[in-house]
């Protein structure tokens, strides 16, 4: 690899979380050490199928992915969108049964820095800023992923919507402003956009919400955490 080629993987891998406070001059020498790989993907091409094995730690160097699961009625799930420079399923490399959980697709031309198991263990080994930085990724991820897990628990879209305007607002605020199209938080929501736009509307309509454009404010509380247990 040529010196400008290094520099520039260098520092598009110390913004990535694993590497975050590695020096640049650090980071080139662990490159010229480790054996890596980089592939291209291009817009809808499958990344990883869900339950192939994780043998790699996969980093986001350019564009983004996303993770998507079926639901047992078959329906398409987007669990979340990874964009560069983030790790792909790095709480997934290890394990007795490290695969991936879920479709991994490019949304857009991405390329991906790939870094076998055993080089990750060595780094461990060598580094312990890296080593550090990779138990607060997977600790990160464990916790998002356990707050997904209850956000799909929720019975109906109300219950969904209920819960996600609540947690955006946190006790203090009374309005949010919602942070994607609607099309696309009816694809996050795992349902369609004139249903996710009728729950909203209805919503609306029982005096929970008031709805304009992306901003949503609360007007009642109680009702909307009522709606979380049904």
């Amino acid at each position: 690899m040529n010196l400008q080629k290094l520099k520039m993987l260098s520092q598009q891998l110390i913004e990535s979380p694993v590497f975050r406070g590695i020096e640049a001059e650090e980071m080139e020498l662990i490159i010229e050490k480790i054996q890596y790989r980089i592939r291209k993907y291009k817009k809808g091409d499958m990344v990883a199928f869900r339950e192939d094995r994780c043998e790699n730690l996969m980093i986001v160097l350019k564009g983004s992915v996303k993770g998507e699961m079926l639901d047992p009625s078959g329906k398409t799930i987007k669990i979340e969108d990874i964009m560069a420079p983030y790790p792909i399923a790095s709480a997934f490399l290890f394990g007795q049964k490290n695969q991936f959980p879920v479709n991994v697709t490019a949304n857009a031309d991405v390329e991906i820095f790939f870094l076998d198991k055993q080089s990750v263990i060595d780094l461990f080994q060598d580094n312990k800023t890296f080593l550090v930085n990779y138990l607060n990724s997977i600790s990160n991820r464990s916790q998002f992923l356990a707050q997904k897990l209850l956000f799909l628990s929720f019975k109906t879209i109300k219950g969904k919507l209920a819960n996600f305007i609540l947690k955006q607002a946190a006790p203090d605020k009374e309005k949010i402003d919602l942070p994607k199209s609607q099309a696309e938080m009816a694809q996050f929501f795992g349902v369609t956009r004139p249903s996710f736009a009728r729950s909203l509307k209805e919503m609306e309509q029982e005096g929970m919400i008031e709805v304009n454009r992306r901003e949503i404010k609360i007007l009642n509380r109680q009702d909307l955490m009522r709606l979380m247990q049904q």
